[in-house]
C-alpha cells in the first residue's frame, strides 16, 4: 500500500469511527479492510474509541471542596475575579448606553415622545437591576445560614 492509499485509509477510518462515512465510502473502506494490516489497525482504533467512550470523570468528594473554599487565597482569587468582571461589564455597558443615547438623540426621524419613552424605560430597567443586585448583596452578607449545606 502506497502513501496516498494509506492516507486515504486513515481518512476513511477516522470518518468510520465518527460514523460519518458516505454511501460510496463504505465500499471503499470495506475494500481496505480486506488487507490484514488495515483490519488490525481498524480493530485497535475501535477498541481505543470504545475504551475512551466509557471513561467518566470523577468528582472530588465534598470534603475536598469544603477544604478548598476555606483557603483565603481561593476565596480572594474568586472575589477579585468577580470584581474585575463586574467592573468591565459596568464600563462596557456605560459606553454602550452612551453611544445608544447619542445615536437616538441625533436621529431626527424619531419623535420626542418616543425618545422620552425609551429613556424612561431604560432608566427604570437599570434602576430595577441595580435594586435587585443591591438586595442580593445585602442578603448574602447577612445570611445567618450561609455556612449550612443545603
Amino acid at each position: 500500500m502506497n502513501s496516498m492509499e494509506r492516507d486515504r485509509f486513515h481518512l476513511l477510518m477516522m470518518k468510520a469511527l465518527d460514523g460519518e462515512l458516505a454511501g460510496s465510502e463504505h465500499s471503499e473502506f470495506d475494500n481496505f479492510l480486506r488487507d490484514d494490516e488495515c483490519r488490525r489497525e481498524w480493530q485497535s482504533y475501535r477498541k481505543v474509541k470504545e475504551a475512551t467512550m466509557d471513561l467518566k470523570l470523577s468528582s472530588p468528594a465534598p470534603e475536598v471542596w469544603d477544604g478548598y473554599w476555606r483557603g483565603v487565597y481561593n476565596r480572594l482569587e474568586r472575589g477579585i475575579a468577580w470584581i474585575l468582571v463586574s467592573l468591565g461589564a459596568v464600563v462596557l455597558s456605560a459606553w454602550l448606553a452612551l453611544e445608544a443615547v447619542q445615536a437616538l438623540w441625533a436621529n431626527a426621524q424619531v419623535p420626542l415622545i418616543v425618545k422620552i419613552g425609551i429613556f424612561t424605560l431604560a432608566a427604570g430597567f437599570f434602576l430595577l437591576l441595580f435594586s435587585v443586585i443591591r438586595e442580593r448583596w445585602f442578603t448574602s452578607r447577612h445570611d445567618k445560614y450561609k455556612e449550612v449545606i443545603r
